[in-house]
């Protein structure tokens, strides 16, 4: 469970197969302890709307319902994975 906490610590998108692959184990182990995680308040999901909105601890500053451009890749989010944080 630690391990998985220090790679979502670092900020990066994956999927659960980047995640699976890079903890040696399968993706329903790894969405297994995210939903874990989740409910126990030690990570929460980030999307495009919380991010717009700054509710993810990098957009804390912007407001508006878009992402801001420091969060938006060129050409969106498309095939990105899914990002968590981890709270702290």
């Amino acid at each position: 469970m630690e391990e998985l906490l220090e790679l979502l610590k670092d900020g990066h998108a994956r999927t659960l197969e980047l995640l699976a692959s890079e903890l040696k184990t399968d993706t329903d182990d790894i969405k297994r302890k995210l939903e874990y995680l989740e409910n126990i308040g030690a990570i929460r999901r980030l999307s495009l709307l919380s991010c717009g909105a700054g509710k993810c601890s990098e957009c804390a500053m912007h407001s508006g319902s878009a992402p801001c451009k420091g969060c938006m890749p060129d050409g969106g989010f498309k095939n990105m994975g899914e990002m968590w944080e981890v709270v702290k």
